[in-house]
């Protein structure tokens, strides 16, 4: 079966899309950590941002192999979410849920499908991505815990704190409220995640 002909070239392109909507969602969410002094926070949201990028980076990849000449248009019908509002809490949780839901449901399905129509390479992404996307799922849900909880900054026990400005490293149950040595605010402190997040 030709790639172009096949149930799974619209799934990719469904992917595609997905994943730049993601994308910049989680832009939305880096931008309003950033607006509210979480620069350590928006930092790792950045991180995230990125592998969207490079998800959808693949995706398109594959959809390009499909044909030697240009795609105009590929028509696609799917459901994509916009949950989020302007609330960097709530938002954590429903980009975790978000990523859950696209991994344990959507790519699992496209996954098989790819297997299915003897697409083993795709399939193989698919499985790969759903991966990353779980990591997603548990890094976020734990920030959102974090925050939600007021324990993103302080803890049960002692643990480092490093400045994300100058690198000054500081040990003790809560994170400084300005540095010592380059005066940045509390919210440039690098975060503890729980261990098992990726």
């Amino acid at each position: 079966m030709k790639l172009l002909n096949s149930k799974t070239y619209f799934n990719l392109a469904k992917s595609y899309a997905g994943e730049c909507q993601a994308h910049v969602r989680y832009k939305f969410i880096e931008y309003g950590a950033r607006n509210e002094g979480y620069t350590a926070l928006a930092e790792v949201i950045d991180k995230i941002v990125y592998n969207e990028f490079n998800h959808a980076r693949m995706f398109y990849t594959y959809i390009q192999k499909a044909s030697d000449k240009p795609i105009e248009n590929i028509e696609i019908c799917a459901g994509y979410p916009f949950k989020e509002k302007w609330d960097l809490v709530e938002n954590l949780r429903l980009a975790a849920e978000d990523e859950r839901r696209e991994s344990d449901d959507i790519y699992a399905e496209f996954e098989q499908v790819a297997r299915d129509e003897g697409f083993v390479d795709i399939a193989e992404l698919y499985k790969n991505i759903r991966q990353v996307e779980n990591c997603h799922s548990m890094m976020l849900t734990d920030l959102y815990n974090q925050m939600n909880s007021g324990t993103l900054y302080k803890k049960n026990e002692v643990v480092k704190w490093k400045c994300g400005g100058c690198g000054y490293e500081h040990e003790a149950k809560e994170a400084f409220k300005i540095c010592p040595i380059c005066e940045a605010k509390q919210g440039v402190a690098l975060l503890k995640l729980s261990d098992g997040c990726c």
